[in-house]
């Protein structure tokens, strides 16, 4: 009997913060208590300064604990798009700062004592044609040349030291990419960002943000379902989750459903057969799968199946396609039992692209595009150093920040059809 239940909550207990009113007033106010936010407050937190992380639900309640727990190098595009779009020097920034937010993870959850399974066992991704494969081979040169970051390809003739499965044209290995259980992950920024003095308030939705200065001191008043409370600055951390309170940010955002199975659990040689070294694995189609192994050997197997947010009936759509999704890719679990499906809501910006920066004065970061459980945690970082020192290395908030074509969005995705349907089309002619 499959659930739908988010395999990862049934392995963690995530911290419950003491229920405590609104101060008056605080130093810094952040909405969201995801990677985003935890990572951030933690930092500031640490720092001295007064902080409330504000949160409609509970703690990691978002795609954080609900996600694949890669922990990926690189960013959605390809080098080559990047170079192209942003040029060299922007671009290797950028690539640098996607290798950092991997030791960023890491080095946090050494300082906390995180016990989340994180282990750097590469990420694998294999090629759904014959093109995307020669494409490998140019990307790994220009990574190479151009950030001296060492990919390895991997010919469709040695594919099964990596996958046990046929279907693939070849591989890419970076060696660098981690896995981890996201929801103790979360569960652990979140005890961490607690131990270290911030304030975190659960269901306590954000109604709106105003301008308000008090003493002469610019600031914000914040409305929320439990009262108000003030803040000098105010970071929104919201991603896919991103509402109402915040119209500006919400037209920029797409928010796009990413469903997830998980099987029981496998013989040991089974799993072994299907991921010889344990890789982070994920295909190079626009309309991806991604899948692993988790730490107890079940097969963990993702995608966007349905693009719509996940509701009942989107999860138990997406799991029916994503099992048939899994049986093509490795017909050895065609009798395997599936007994988790859930889904989460990603955030993707038009350009496919993080952002960050100040938007009406209020701080943000956002559109991590399912490299979340890295990005955000390392812009989480970088947002307080911003805060606190006024000033910011941030690649990410350097670019543009595009909103819809002729402006055609409100935050309500009423094209996600049509964008499922277009990308496709596009797998289907690449």
């Amino acid at each position: 009997m499959t659930q739908e239940f988010n395999y990862w909550l049934t392995t963690v207990q995530v911290p419950t913060p003491p229920v405590q009113p609104l101060p008056e007033s605080a130093d810094v106010v952040i909405i969201g208590a995801g990677f985003t936010g935890l990572s951030a407050a933690l930092s500031l937190a640490k720092r001295g300064v007064k902080v409330v992380v504000l949160e409609a639900e509970t703690i990691g309640w978002g795609a954080s604990s609900r996600n694949g727990g890669m922990v990926l190098t690189g960013l959605k595009l390809g080098v080559n798009q990047l170079i192209a779009k942003f040029g060299r020097e922007l671009t290797r920034r950028m690539y640098a700062a996607s290798l950092e937010t991997i030791d960023t993870v890491e080095r946090i959850v050494k300082e906390e004592n995180i016990a989340c399974d994180f282990s750097r066992t590469g990420h694998l991704e294999v090629a759904c044609k014959p093109a995307h494969f020669d494409d490998y081979s140019r990307q790994v040169e220009v990574i190479a040349r151009e950030f001296n970051h060492h990919l390895r390809v991997v010919p469709r003739g040695e594919l099964h030291g990596e996958i046990g499965s046929d279907i693939y044209y070849g591989g890419m290995v970076d060696e660098i990419s981690a896995g981890l259980n996201p929801a103790r992950y979360v569960a652990g920024l979140g005890a961490a960002a607690l131990r270290a003095g911030a304030q975190i308030s659960e269901r306590t939705r954000l109604q709106n943000i105003q301008r308000e200065s008090r003493n002469g001191t610019p600031g914000f008043r914040l409305n929320t379902s439990r009262g108000a409370t003030w803040a000098r600055n105010v970071l929104v951390g919201t991603s896919g989750y991103t509402g109402a309170a915040t119209p500006a940010l919400r037209k920029k955002i797409i928010p796009i459903g990413s469903f997830i199975i998980a099987t029981e659990m496998l013989p040991e040689a089974l799993g072994h057969e299907l991921s010889p070294r344990n890789r982070q694995i994920y295909d190079s189609k626009n309309y991806l799968y991604y899948y692993r192994l988790t730490p107890d050997n079940r097969m963990l197997f993702g995608g966007r199946a349905a693009f719509f947010p996940e509701t009942g009936q989107t999860i138990r759509k997406s799991a029916e396609i994503l099992r048939r999704g899994m049986v093509e890719v490795y017909p050895q679990l065609r009798d395997t039992k599936v007994e988790y499906a859930w889904g989460g809501t990603l955030d993707f910006c038009f350009d496919i692209m993080p952002h960050a920066g100040q938007m009406d004065g209020v701080y943000f970061s956002v559109g991590y595009a399912g490299h979340g459980v890295a990005m955000a945690t390392y812009q989480g970082q970088r947002m307080a150093d911003w805060i606190i020192e006024g000033k910011t290395d941030n690649p990410f908030a350097e670019i543009a920040f595009p909103g819809a074509p002729l402006g055609l969005y409100n935050g309500k995705p009423w094209f996600l059809p049509f964008a499922g349907a277009y990308y496709k089309v596009l797998d289907w002619i690449a």
